[in-house]
């Protein structure tokens, strides 16, 4: 399957969850990192008028989760969050923020992913850190 297949399939897997509720899109991924939009709109706000930051933890944790999956094997393994931090650094009220998850470590049981979440002028709106745990399948 190549990648533009697996990101049809796993944009279609979204249905009736919460990256459907938040619009969230994955647009690119490879070994190195998962990229994801999300449209800031009033469905994301805050009362303020401005994104949420649960929103953008929600958006952190998608493609970070996503990421830690396509580094392992499948048929053998699943991942689960264990631990998610996020800096917010700069408001958003409307657009797209696009998020991007790298591995900073990528061990046997756990892996480590930054996750940034940038405006559609490549400004900084959140730094996000993912702890994942692999597990053996059952």
């Amino acid at each position: 399957m190549n990648t533009a297949e697996k990101l049809e399939k796993l944009n279609a897997s979204m249905a009736d969850t919460l990256m459907e509720t938040l619009g969230i899109t994955f647009i690119s991924m490879n070994d190195n990192e998962v990229v994801a939009t999300m449209p800031v709109t009033p469905k994301v706000h805050q009362p303020a008028g401005l994104l949420h930051g649960g929103a953008s933890v929600s958006l952190a944790e998608s493609v970070g989760s996503v990421a830690a999956y396509n580094a392992v094997d499948a048929s053998k393994f699943e991942v689960r969050g264990l631990e998610i931090t996020a800096n917010h650094v700069r408001s958003i009220r409307e657009g797209m923020v696009t998020a991007t998850a790298k591995p900073i470590h990528i061990g046997r049981t756990t892996h480590l992913w930054e996750i940034r979440i940038v405006d559609e002028q490549d400004r900084l709106i959140s730094i996000c850190k993912l702890t994942t745990i692999v597990l053996k399948k059952k």
